[in-house]
């Protein structure tokens, strides 16, 4: 097998991990006195950590010259969503019994829920739309609007930041990184990087 082959298989079995031992932990009473609340504090910080990876992508082709990691941006930013989903529903079906009414009065009294359920909705079509023949028939427009998946990564990092409201110190974290990853898609940096890694290779 060829080495996109084997990070391709790596990429799956990393990303059903953590929910192979969610399930673990569930089935042998591991999650801790309040296992709704662990529960949803892992699936949502599995998913801001697969959405970092899905935007690390790029940048480790531009810096690294790694272009077998370029087609995991898909299934990596999919995973990141189907995290989302079971994240949200999660909060909707165990913690809140589907009491729409004490839902949306939540959504608008907690500031960190509503900012969560904002990267959702606007995560929503980017997953629906990630797909080649969706590409196609957006044409430019498909990279403008899965530009938005970085105001997504923004809006997760502030839902954790103001989540854990005392230790930010991992949520600032995944700021630092966010920061970075949009630095790299500064036109100026990019192109003085790809420079500097053409010197070297020279």
């Amino acid at each position: 097998m060829s080495l996109a082959d084997w990070l391709r298989i790596a990429t799956h079995l990393g990303a059903l991990i953590p929910l192979a031992l969610l399930l673990w932990d569930g089935y042998h009473n591991h999650l801790t006195a309040n296992p709704i609340q662990e529960i949803t504090f892992r699936t949502g910080k599995t998913a801001i950590i697969l959405l970092m990876l899905s935007l690390l992508c790029t940048p480790l082709n531009i810096v690294l010259g790694w272009k077998a990691v370029l087609p995991l941006r898909r299934p990596l930013g999919l995973y990141a969503f189907f995290y989302v989903c079971l994240h949200l529903l999660i909060f909707a079906v165990l913690d809140y019994g589907l009491d729409w009414g004490l839902i949306e009065q939540t959504i608008a009294e907690k500031r960190y829920v509503l900012v969560g359920f904002a990267a959702f909705l606007l995560l929503v079509p980017l997953a629906l739309t990630s797909t080649k023949g969706w590409q196609k028939r957006l044409g430019k427009r498909w990279k403008q609007l899965h530009r938005l998946v970085y105001l997504v990564a923004l809006l997760a990092v502030i839902h954790f930041v103001w989540l854990v409201k005392s230790d930010i110190r991992e949520p600032l974290l995944y700021g630092l990184i966010l920061a970075v990853l949009l630095l790299l898609r500064i036109s100026s940096i990019r192109r003085a990087i790809t420079r500097l890694r053409s010197r070297l290779a020279r």
